[in-house]
């Protein structure tokens, strides 16, 4: 007080009340500063910067400072200060944003779209809201049982819609002010190289399971090597087999198997390398490290893992009807129902019965070439005469109509209308690697081969200890 007199004195009133201001500030701030004995919060402080030139009405303080109002300025500076302290001692808080509440549907067997929404509480009409919005895209395009749709549902509206089609792929609907948008989702998965080998000492099903391999992985192994293995003749006890492979994994979780990369397969002391190679147009294959495919023109057999029941002979007693005369083809014994595979591209030529044949199928290959498949139980759905098969689809199962002892496929090989032996006949070769293409085959498949020695390496340092 003593010092404030002594100003009132020396100073001009306008001069006094400025510096009475700055001391009372002055104040404040060393009030709100953190003392020695308290350490600072580090809570982010923020300061908004106030607009001291926009008209503001006066405060109590502030009146009674200056009841005249004649210095509008400096009654600014007080409300700068309140401003300021009000800052400080009440910071702002973040808002929190509402979580999604998911309720999940399982889709059972016989379900419709519209009873799905019902289970979740939604009725018909928004089923038929939804299914309008997503013409032309994949959500809910099929429902399976066992799939999932997850909802959103605020005040009794959808608000949002996942379809989960399988561990990678989902569709995801959001409410807008037009409808619904639609996000397809793709999770992409780690995937990591795998090694397996093996060797047969019972049958290539149960001795590649018997090494960790899967039923896919298996018949994936037996269909590369198909054209030059016939797995149900040509096996012998000691025969081996390597391949490098992949395994995908999602968060972790094993969710199942990619591509074989690289493949040996050894039958009766004769490699067989196979080699998995993508061109710049995305079509992948398998070649030998010689850059031929290792596909060929037709199977070597048309029914996976059954027995020979009876070959291509001159001269057989038929099991049947006792006549001694010559058998054209290959008898494969397997279960009733087995799926019978088209042994190469081409047209059915004939779809029914057929004598002694029983059920039939002959399919024209290339001119010259017809392979026929007889004795078979049913029909593959959705073909007919004239209709176009690749290699390896299916065209009917097995079966034992006709002149049958029982469950079997008979397959014939005609050139020109002669029989040949299905076993023996030379099969033509598929297309070698395009010229274009052979340089970048090369170097992909020299490291490929690296890498498929260098776990067979590996396996045997481990087996030696």
């Amino acid at each position: 007080m003593f010092l404030v007199e002594r100003l009132k004195k020396h100073l001009p009133v306008t001069h006094l009340k400025a510096v009475i201001i700055c001391t009372v500030i002055i104040s404040l701030t060393a009030m709100l500063m953190p003392s020695a004995e308290a350490p600072a919060s580090d809570a982010p402080i923020t300061f908004t910067q106030p607009h001291i030139n926009d008209p503001q009405p006066l405060s109590s303080a502030a009146q009674q400072s200056d009841p005249d109002n004649k210095h509008p300025s400096d009654a600014g500076n007080t409300q700068v200060a309140m401003m300021l302290s009000s800052k400080l001692t009440s910071p702002a808080q973040p808002a929190t944003q509402k979580a999604d509440v998911w309720k999940d549907v399982t889709v059972r067997s016989g379900d419709t779209l519209t009873s799905v929404f019902k289970r979740a509480g939604l009725t018909g009409r928004d089923a038929f809201l939804v299914s309008t919005a997503v013409k032309g895209t994949e959500a809910l395009k099929r429902i399976y049982p066992g799939q999932t749709l997850s909802f959103v549902i605020e005040d009794n509206q959808l608000i949002k819609l996942k379809h989960i089609h399988n561990q990678l792929e989902s569709s995801l609907l959001t409410a807008t002010d037009q409808g619904f948008s639609v996000k397809e989702i793709t999770k992409q998965p780690d995937i990591e190289t795998r090694f397996a080998s093996g060797s047969i000492e019972n049958s290539l099903f149960l001795d590649a399971s018997a090494a960790g391999l899967s039923d896919k992985m298996i018949m994936e192994l037996a269909a590369i090597f198909g054209w030059d293995i016939d797995f149900v003749l040509d096996l012998r006890q000691g025969d081996r087999f390597n391949l490098v492979y992949e395994e995908k994994y999602l968060e972790g979780k094993k969710i199942g198997e990619g591509n074989i990369l690289s493949a040996q397969f050894i039958n009766q002391g004769e490699t067989y390398t196979a080699i998995r190679y993508t061109d710049s147009d995305g079509n992948s294959s398998y070649y030998t490290p010689e850059g031929d495919s290792m596909r060929k023109a037709f199977l070597r057999s048309p029914v996976d893992f059954a027995r020979i029941s009876s070959s291509f002979k001159a001269r057989r007693k038929h099991p049947v009807l006792g006549l001694t005369r010559a058998h054209k083809g290959t008898d494969y014994a397997a279960r009733t129902g087995t799926p019978i595979k088209a042994a190469g591209d081409g047209k059915i030529i004939w779809r029914g019965k057929k004598g002694g044949y029983g059920n039939c199928v002959i399919v024209q290959h290339g001119g010259n070439i017809t392979t026929l498949y007889g004795h078979m139980n049913s029909f593959r759905k959705g073909q007919k005469t004239g209709s176009r098969v690749s290699q390896g689809d299916v065209i009917g199962y097995v079966g034992q109509t006709g002149l049958a002892s029982g469950p079997h496929l008979h397959y014939e090989f005609r050139v020109n209308g002669v029989h040949k032996n299905p076993q023996t006949v030379k099969l033509p070769h598929a297309a070698p690697i395009d010229k274009a293409e052979r340089q970048k085959f090369f170097a992909m498949a020299k490291q490929t081969l690296a890498q498929l020695e260098s776990f067979k390496a590996t396996q045997l340092a481990s087996a030696a200890h």
